[in-house]
C-alpha cells in the first residue's frame, strides 16, 4: 500500500475536497482519500494496479491537478 500527500491549490472548501474522493474513489486500488481544504492537500492511499500517475492524471481530468 502507498500513500501520499498531493498539494492542490484549486482546492477552496469542503466540496472540492467531495469532488476529488468521488472522482478518486473510482479508480480500482484506491482505498482512502482524505482532504484538508484548509491546508489545500488531499492524502491518498491507494495500492495496485492504481499509480501515483494515474492519480494525477485524474486530478487534471475533474480540474482540480496537483501541484
Amino acid at each position: 500500500m502507498e500513500k501520499q500527500t498531493f498539494s492542490i491549490p484549486n482546492i477552496s472548501c469542503g466540496h472540492c475536497v467531495m469532488t476529488i474522493k468521488n472522482g478518486l474513489s473510482e479508480l480500482e486500488g484506491v482505498k482512502a482519500v482524505e482532504g484538508d481544504p484548509e491546508m489545500k492537500q488531499i492524502t491518498v492511499e491507494w495500492e495496485v494496479p492504481t499509480t501515483q500517475e494515474k492519480i494525477q492524471s485524474t486530478l487534471e481530468e475533474i480540474n482540480y491537478p496537483a501541484a
